[in-house]
């Protein structure tokens, strides 16, 4: 199985597509090749400054913390556990994040072992091994290992609370879809679609996905952000909270973080929004559920 990089610098860095591509080898995918994690660190470029926040071993600090908390269960169990976790330990702002290099070197660099044992899907009986999909180390934001997670936390978390995006990120159907769709930018969407869950009128991944796929087709004619106003964003939270990873300690493996004190997204716009979705929910067809009228 990869191992653990055998050289990690003191800070995190970035790396281009064409770079990372040369370190994506036949044998990292099926996990039976390190990375050459000195080679790498020659050609990546560390990010600048000397702030805690490009600092490299808390990460992978906690990537080892996750390894040994899900190491015997299913690795998709890990996702709800790491996402706030790694969200509130690199405290980056949007703009940053939408970096893809610092995600590459953060597969290839930092934790390609935890990318191998996360991603590679689970034997069948009558197939031959698959390896990991290359887009967990090279790909877009709502597929690469890091760069989902990230994202899922920022998306789902309501304020400080990143209680939502840890029930978010647990249904994997709700991970995996709602990235791709721009309608999750709306605090009030995401905090509804969670809301249903929570209130168990979507429980399994089929649920899931046609809840999503009404929603967002729903979005071509409904302007959710005039049905359920969020509030006006304020960036000041951001930006003392970013400025307080100076003097943070690490996160709890216990114990969800705290991330920027914003304001919660209205619970008025949350249910209003939550109502509606249950109303297309009901609508629509669900292989395999059965309607109250034919019991």
């Amino acid at each position: 199985m990869t191992a653990r990089p055998e050289h990690l610098p003191e800070r995190l860095a970035r790396i281009s597509d064409m770079q990372a591509a040369e370190f994506i080898s036949a044998g990292l995918l099926a996990g039976r090749e390190d990375v050459a994690s000195i080679a790498l660190n020659k050609v990546a470029e560390p990010l600048e400054g000397d702030d805690e926040r490009g600092r490299l071993h808390p990460v992978r600090d906690l990537i080892e913390q996750a390894l040994q908390e899900f190491q015997e269960t299913r690795p998709t169990a890990a996702d709800a556990w790491l996402a706030p976790r790694l969200h509130a330990t690199l405290r980056l702002s949007r703009r940053e994040a939408a970096d893809a290099g610092l995600w590459s070197y953060l597969a290839l660099g930092v934790a390609p072992d935890y990318v191998v044992w996360r991603h590679q899907p689970e034997p069948k009986a009558d197939e031959a091994p698959r390896g990991v999909a290359r887009k967990r180390f090279l790909g877009p934001h709502h597929t690469q290992a890091f760069a989902r997670l990230w994202w899922a936390a920022e998306l789902f978390r309501d304020g400080a609370d990143y209680g939502p995006a840890a029930r978010a990120c647990g249904n994997q159907d709700m991970l995996n879809t709602t990235l791709r769709l721009d309608v999750i930018d709306h605090r009030p969407t995401a905090q509804a679609l969670v809301r249903l869950m929570d209130h168990k009128i979507v429980q399994t991944g089929r649920e899931v996905n046609a809840l999503v796929a009404a929603v967002n087709a729903s979005a071509a004619t409904l302007m959710y952000d005039l049905i359920a106003p969020d509030v006006e964003y304020d960036p000041d939270p951001l930006r003392g909270w970013i400025a307080a990873a100076e003097t943070s300690r690490a996160v709890s493996r216990h114990v969800l973080p705290e991330g920027p004190e914003e304001e919660p997204a209205p619970d008025e716009s949350v249910e209003r929004l939550a109502a509606l979705f249950e109303g297309l929910f009901a609508d629509v067809s669900v292989r395999g559920r059965v309607s109250e009228e034919r019991g």
